[in-house]
């Protein structure tokens, strides 16, 4: 039981922290940027946040109940007509995570195990979690590496900034072994990172 609500606390943490590296890589960008895509193959990250979003709404809507994939749901269209201002963007995206935090509110250690289906496919809630937790930070690393990419050398690193792996290395092993976890450590440096 104890391990069960340790990985719906750990969970809720990652989530958290790929929502929050996404905005703190929106925010270093100008809105125009946001809409940007150098051809017609590449996604912008108002595409990207649009999927999100859609996926999102679809998936932990009902999560417990309902498909994860709803009838309602019109995944072609996410990667069409983009969101046209930085306001209606954010405003979907902050819908789309709050889908998603209050859906894991109703996850506990009793229904873990239980099933439920994603086009007729069935899932422990567990592994539908854990579906989800791997497709996002996928598109969060996008959002990221894009957002870089236009930002050049006027980029704000996310991450251990290059060439201060040490530095970071030994403020690490100067603090007291215990057991933590390293999102909110993460999280505290993020928060920090571009203010």
């Amino acid at each position: 039981m104890e391990t069960a609500v340790a990985y719906i606390e750990s969970v809720k943490k990652q989530f958290l922290y790929y929502k929050t590296l996404g905005e703190k890589a929106m925010a270093q960008l100008q809105p125009e940027q946001l809409f940007f895509s150098p051809n017609e193959d590449t996604n912008s990250i108002a595409i990207i946040v649009k999927h999100l979003h859609g996926n999102m709404l679809s998936r932990w809507t009902d999560f417990l109940t309902s498909d994860g994939e709803k009838e309602w749901r019109n995944r072609d269209d996410e990667f069409e007509n983009p969101f046209t201002d930085a306001e209606t963007l954010m405003q979907k995206w902050n819908e789309g995570w709050d889908c998603l935090l209050n859906a894991l509110e109703t996850v506990t250690p009793d229904n873990l195990d239980s099933i439920i289906y994603i086009r007729n496919e069935g899932h422990t809630v567990t592994e539908a979690i854990n579906r989800q937790l791997a497709h996002y930070p996928y598109h969060i690393g996008q959002i990221v590496f894009f957002a870089k990419q236009l930002k050049q050398e006027a980029w704000n690193s996310l991450s251990i900034s290059k060439n201060n792996s040490a530095q970071y290395n030994n403020q690490k092993f100067a603090e007291e072994k215990g057991t933590r976890n390293f999102i909110d450590s993460e999280l505290n440096r993020l928060n920090n990172t571009t203010k």
